[in-house]
């Protein structure tokens, strides 16, 4: 485990998982939305491709991300474990509500320095609404993906619940 990619939904826990494994393991952490969102109003980087191109160039890294459609194959392609956190809505909702109301409560600064507004709640691109829209569209492209014959090689790790996964952490 050199190249991982931490996958799943909005509100798995894909960041947080990241962040303890390149504690544990000595893996620079990059976070695709941060990589992705790099100014104001949400703009996005003209220059992903090659920023994560570069970074996976890299013999040792973890992103918490299946990947923008730009560069998810790239990603695919050059990891060696995907780790896939398949929470059912049960347990991705309640995490993904509290994470942004105190995101926009306390104003936190995210990517490229935007923050989650009251008015961002009404918008199908919310990380609340967007994590329930997508729930079943990004398991089926996950499921697809870890069958698709080009990712073989990759180790997969599938998680269907939070204890099962920290029980995993703590073992290594």
């Amino acid at each position: 485990m050199e190249r991982i990619l931490v996958v799943g939904v909005t509100g798995a826990g894909k960041s947080t998982l990241a962040q303890a494994l390149s504690s544990r393991l000595d893996l620079p952490h990059h976070e695709m939305d941060a990589l992705y969102f790099n100014g104001p109003d949400w703009a996005v980087n003209d220059a992903l491709t090659e920023d994560v191109s570069r970074l996976t160039a890299e013999p040792r890294w973890i992103i918490d991300s299946i990947g923008y459609p730009e560069v998810r194959d790239l990603l695919w392609n050059r990891a060696d474990t995907v780790i896939w956190l398949e929470y059912p809505k049960r347990v991705i909702m309640p995490r993904v509500l509290r994470r942004s109301f105190r995101r926009t409560v306390t104003r936190e600064v995210l990517f490229g320095g935007n923050r989650e507004t009251w008015k961002d709640w009404l918008s199908r691109e919310h990380p609340v609404w967007w994590a329930w829209s997508q729930h079943g569209t990004r398991h089926r492209e996950i499921e697809r993906r870890v069958n698709d014959p080009r990712f073989a090689p990759l180790h997969t790790l599938r998680f269907s619940h939070p204890h099962d996964t920290a029980a995993w952490l703590t073992s290594l």
